[in-house]
């Protein structure tokens, strides 16, 4: 008897308000075989919100290369796998792309479905123009990062960027010196109880958040264009 293959599902999970799921996700959730899943931890508490009891391997940044074959091994004996991420949609600055990949080389069936993403209700706050926008998720920490920086300066389409708590002052700080007139939003704990978003220039921003005591949530940033 011939034997079918599985599918791979990318399953997009809420950013931080649990209702931020669609009915298609948590169905999808619980008729897989097995779930991939960034931090086991942090996603079962979402998994047993909605009853969800399928089981869970790990799949994150430190692991995806060594578990891409055994994952594609699976899929090829026809196990149907779901894979999600600690917030958000996989693949978009989380783990997700090596293993996409890798199932489209070897001629296995994947699905995305639509979901919460942190930079769509970020840019749509903003203010500034949505019609043509860059990604540019997390810049680099160090090598590098200047140069992409002076880059954004001169792009003439609105930009979008991750940052941590931890940088997001240098951040502010960089864009204080590369271009200190332009318009730039920040919003964290994006769907959250105390989601904000604070726009203004550099300047202004980083008064705004140092007088803020342990900053906290991770930061989408929205730059406007050039010109």
């Amino acid at each position: 008897m011939e034997q079918t293959n599985g599918k791979l599902y990318l399953v997009p999970t809420p950013i931080g308000n649990l209702g931020d799921i669609t009915f298609r996700a948590v169905e999808t959730l619980k008729a897989v075989d097995i779930i991939l899943a960034e931090d086991t931890r942090t996603s079962g508490f979402l998994l047993r919100h909605y009853d969800v009891r399928t089981p869970m391997e790990s799949f994150h940044a430190h692991n995806e290369h060594k578990k891409v074959d055994h994952v594609l091994g699976k899929l090829r004996l026809g196990t149907q796998i779901a894979l999600i991420t600690d917030a958000g949609t996989p693949g978009i600055s989380d783990p997700g792309f090596l293993l996409a990949r890798a199932v489209l080389e070897n001629d296995l069936e994947i699905e995305a479905l639509p979901g919460a993403t942190a930079f769509v209700p970020a840019l749509i706050k903003s203010g500034f123009p949505t019609d043509r926008f860059v990604f540019e998720g997390f810049l680099p920490q160090k090598k590098g990062r200047k140069t992409r920086i002076e880059q954004l300066a001169a792009e003439s389409r609105t930009q979008v960027i991750y940052e941590s708590p931890h940088r997001i002052m240098k951040l502010l700080s960089e864009l204080k010196e590369v271009m200190p007139e332009r318009r730039v939003s920040v919003s964290r704990e994006l769907t959250k109880k105390f989601e904000e978003t604070k726009t203004g220039i550099p300047a202004e921003l980083i008064s705004y958040f140092d007088s803020k005591q342990g900053i906290k949530g991770e930061f989408v940033v929205v730059i406007a264009a050039h010109g």
